[in-house]
């Protein structure tokens, strides 16, 4: 018989879905308390916030740091003493028995009440876990009340429901799932998926509250999220963004499965002043937009958690330097963005106007300074050990290395962070300068491929004009010698990059690849470019993930490598 309103209850759930920072313990837990009491002052009865919200995520070696731990333990019970009034569900790293867990604490009345320890330990991808933690055992349930819920812990929901089908039949009304979980572009779509799968599963809803902000190459996109017991999704927050998500769920008012081993945090629910809820329920993003504001994210965080306040950047009056630094200013402001255009005997004078355009149209600083009395002198000095040998690429990428002299002599003394403007395509076949153009202290597009640069560019401007129009029309090319373009060295962006992602992010062997107007010649050589750049892409600086495959923390290929299939 189906339940009525007579016989059930309104528990008000908050997600603090935070922006924290690995390793600022004071920062992070100052942030947890403030919100902690919003969501007491809106009446929330329970308050959840993202996995190791206390040290940020992932903490990586700093696990190894007795005293780390130690203070994120001490971290934890000062937090506890200025809670009273809400149950908070609180991600940090507990150490028992000399083993380190994964947890989360439900504090409520200025104590710990409890501490559950993740069971399913990611390894694979970006995630290194089962490097630092235990595995936890126990499906713990919670009793708030006549209220039970149960706690889990980001992969616990991926990859297990028969955890959560145990804390259901304990008599879990609800689900409450912490996490840390990176974007990637489709993320949230299969996201969802797995809440909705893991709701027909264990039958109840699920709270899911997820860790926003950058953090080197990751970026937590937030999109917290509750789906009730019918699979609905009844609440979501923002991407991107702080935010409190307050939902409401019905729940029986006496539940008859609470069983003796559920762990008691209260024995009644205090009465509160609910006022009624406005509609939390954002649309799920576009794509490309969504990509934007993730790099967006991933810039801001970088530069200012890592101590900068403005960036420098190579203009060449391209596309892949145009988005750069179109993200920089949305990211910083444009007060806090130089541009530098460094012309050689091969630039043209078309590149300038776009690049002087460009930064007309963003607001920024633009300086021109031409390279060419330094490459003069260079070439004179290497004459005599040069003598009867061909020029060829040592001539072409000096130009590129004292570019990249001169933007880390600008961050030197200006104490600006230099951004590098290599994409994915180029980064992939080693169409890029070590010491030149992949010098800087953050690759913003190093996993955006070619023709999503592109993309992002014709995105950024429907939001206003800022990239002039020639730059989307012209052949893209290094200007390193005369009339070169990339097409000279690499095949057609389009074809590129459909031979990109299949051996690279789906990991493809070379017979299972087959794109349209590739030749098998050229699929050869071009899988020859990807396996002989590892060297470059182990040198070159961090880069923003936003595909589900990125250079650097998810595909780790050796340098030395003879195989090639």
């Amino acid at each position: 018989m189906p339940k009525t309103k007579q016989n059930t209850h309104t528990i008000r759930i908050a997600l603090a879905q935070i922006n924290c920072t690995v390793g600022d313990l004071a920062g992070n837990s100052s942030k947890i308390v403030f919100y902690a009491q919003k969501a007491a002052t809106e009446g929330a009865d329970i308050v959840a916030f993202p996995e190791l919200a206390i040290t940020g995520y992932p903490p990586e070696d700093l696990l190894l740091k007795p005293k780390f731990i130690a203070d994120n333990c001490a971290a934890l019970k000062e937090i506890a003493s200025q809670i009273n009034d809400i149950v908070a569900v609180i991600g940090f790293v507990d150490r028992k028995n000399n083993q380190l867990f994964n947890a989360a604490a439900v504090i409520y009345g200025g104590k710990v009440k409890g501490i559950y320890h993740k069971t399913q330990l990611p390894n694979y991808g970006v995630f290194d876990e089962k490097r630092y933690f235990s595995s936890g055992t126990k499906p713990l349930v919670f009793s708030y009340g006549s209220f039970t819920f149960g706690v889990s812990i980001c992969e616990d929901i991926w990859s297990d429901s028969a955890l959560l089908r145990q804390q259901s039949k304990k008599g879990a009304q609800c689900i409450i799932n912490i996490n840390a979980s990176p974007y990637y572009a489709g993320k949230m779509a299969e996201r969802e998926g797995v809440i909705r799968k893991q709701v027909r599963s264990c039958r109840v809803p699920i709270a899911y509250v997820n860790l926003v902000g950058g953090q080197d190459e990751l970026v937590f996109d937030g999109q917290s999220t509750v789906v009730d017991s019918n699979g609905r999704v009844i609440a979501r927050a923002a991407g991107f963004c702080q935010e409190l998500l307050v939902a409401d769920i019905r729940v029986p008012k006496n539940n008859t499965l609470r069983g003796a081993d559920s762990i008691s945090v209260a024995a009644t629910i205090p009465e509160k002043t609910k006022a009624p809820l406005a509609r939390q329920l954002v649309g799920a993003p576009e794509r490309v937009s969504e990509i934007y504001s993730a790099l967006v994210l991933g810039v801001r965080d970088y530069v200012l958690k890592n101590g900068f306040s403005k960036v420098v950047i190579g203009l060449s009056g391209g596309i892949d330097s145009s988005l750069v630094a179109a993200l920089a200013v949305d990211a910083l402001g444009k007060e806090n963005v130089t541009g530098v255009f460094m012309p050689s005997r091969y630039s043209s004078q078309e590149s300038l106007v776009d690049a002087e355009g460009l930064a007309k149209n963003l607001g920024i600083a633009f300086l021109t300074m031409s390279i060419e009395p330094i490459y003069k002198v260079c070439l004179l000095t290497l004459d005599p050990y040069f003598t009867g040998l061909s020029k060829n690429i040592a001539e072409e990428n000096l130009q590129a290395r004292i570019r990249g002299n001169m933007l880390m002599t600008f961050s030197n003394k200006f104490g600006w962070l230099v951004l590098t403007t290599g994409n994915k395509s180029e980064m992939s076949t080693g169409y890029a300068t070590l010491y030149g153009d992949m010098a800087g202290g953050l690759a913003v597009i190093k996993d955006v491929p070619k023709m999503l640069v592109y993309e992002l560019s014709r995105y950024r401007n429907t939001r206003g004009m800022v990239i002039p129009e020639n730059v989307f029309i012209k052949a893209p090319t290094a200007e390193l010698k005369p009339d070169q373009k990339d097409s000279d060295t690499l095949p057609e962006y389009p074809l590129l990059d459909s031979i990109l992602k299949a051996y690279v992010e789906e990991d493809k062997e070379i017979e299972k690849i087959s794109v349209p107007g590739v030749d098998g010649q050229t699929l050869q050589r071009v899988l020859r470019m990807v396996d002989a750049s590892e060297y470059k892409r182990r040198q070159a600086p961090p880069g923003i993930k936003i595909t589900p495959k990125a250079f650097g923390r998810d595909r780790r290929m050796p340098i030395t490598n003879k195989y090639r299939g």
